[in-house]
């Protein structure tokens, strides 16, 4: 437990300077093309969750969060996780969790600025907490089918 603990904060840590940076960089909506016609670091404030859903409903977004994060805590306890992919796993997505659920409390926006266009698709624009989210998700999803796969190899 204190291994997701101490590598969560990191993430949060990592999430908020990359934040700080851009905020201290730019101006709102402004943005610094890193890659010709791909990629782009470009200043917004997101009110939603991801793909800017759920917009203006920062109260319901702040109590989903810290559920999530209660219960991602519960389950890693009660199951003592110990494997390395888990414990990484688990702490992105608390670690990105957290950042964004700071955003939310104190700014009362999430900040993002990841900015990538591919042909005439503009993705819609992100930030570190969110990537960590996905990265650890993905983990996730992988142990989840390694131990699906042990399992039918036991049968």
């Amino acid at each position: 437990m204190i291994e997701v603990i101490i590598l969560s904060i990191i993430f949060l840590l990592i999430d908020q300077v990359s934040k700080l940076l851009v905020i201290k960089s730019l101006s709102i909506n402004n943005s610094i093309e890193v890659i010709k016609n791909l990629f782009y670091i470009t200043y917004t404030n997101n009110d939603g969750a991801a793909f800017s859903i759920l917009t203006g409903k920062r109260i319901f977004l702040i109590v989903v969060a810290i559920a999530i994060i209660i219960i991602l805590f519960y389950y890693i306890k009660k199951n003592k996780i110990e494997k390395k992919l888990d414990i990484l796993a688990f702490s992105l997505i608390i670690g990105g969790s957290l950042g964004n659920l700071i955003d939310r409390i104190i700014r009362g926006v999430v900040i993002d600025f990841f900015d990538v266009k591919i042909f005439d698709y503009n993705f819609p624009i992100f930030n570190v907490a969110d990537s960590f989210i996905v990265i650890g998700t993905f983990l996730l999803l992988i142990t989840i089918a390694r131990k699906d796969k042990h399992n039918e190899d036991r049968k």
